[in-house]
């Protein structure tokens, strides 16, 4: 069975606000992990975040284009069913 190595990820260089980068250290020594990391793991999340939002935001449109949405008053009636809450 033959072995390769994990090809390494393109690296950019990036500006960080000052103010900022002592916060990033401050986390960063707080979970013991380095500077890269939080400022790797927080673009993730952003970009993970965003792309739901932006696909979840789509699909909205396209459901109001084709006339699939659900009133607003019928959304909070179920809602307040659900948990138990008059409305």
């Amino acid at each position: 069975m033959e072995h390769t190595m994990p090809q390494r990820a393109a690296s950019e260089p990036i500006t960080i606000r000052t103010a900022k980068v002592s916060e990033i250290d401050a986390l960063a020594s707080a979970m013991d992990r380095s500077r890269n990391y939080i400022v790797n793991q927080a673009i993730e999340q952003y970009l993970e975040a965003n792309a739901w939002q932006m696909e979840r935001i789509s699909a909205g449109i396209a459901a109001a284009r084709d006339d699939k949405i659900i009133p607003a008053d019928e959304v909070f009636d179920g809602i307040a069913e659900k948990h138990g809450w008059s409305r």
